[in-house]
């Protein structure tokens, strides 16, 4: 199983959940997590009614996790949370845009690493319009 999430978080093919949202068991709509400063998109995230309210309450980046259907605060085990500036709703209310701030920047937000260092973003690889492959930029 290792050997299948290594491949899926750092292989060239690509792999689209395309059934994520249908197969999730809780109501909950995509965030997008948006860095105060830079404006790059940092990654997306689900939240549920809980979470929204403890992102609102609390400003600390907070999500639903639709693999371990529990609350996530991101950054709680790697030391790098974020504050909440600004939440954002779509115009049809059902996805949002996290305007957010690390309070540890140096560590990103990014679970996987590239040599040796936390990823500043979750996006680093693009699909080879030629190839359809994932290349890491």
């Amino acid at each position: 199983m290792k050997k299948e999430k290594r491949l899926l978080e750092e292989g060239t093919e690509l792999r689209i959940d395309l059934g994520k949202i249908k197969n999730i068991q809780h109501e909950v709509v995509p965030a997008a997590v948006q860095d105060w400063r830079s404006k790059e998109v940092l990654m997306i995230g689900y939240m549920n009614e809980a979470a929204l309210r403890k992102n609102l309450s609390e400003k600390i980046l907070t999500f639903f996790s639709t693999s371990r259907n529990k609350p996530w605060t991101k950054g709680a085990t790697s030391g790098s949370m974020f504050h909440v500036h600004e939440i954002r709703t779509n115009c049809e209310q059902n996805s949002l845009l996290i305007i957010a701030e690390a309070t540890v920047p140096e560590k990103g937000i990014c679970h996987t690493k590239a040599k040796g260092q936390f990823r500043r973003t979750c996006f680093y690889r693009r699909i080879d319009f030629k190839t359809g492959k994932l290349e890491k930029i």
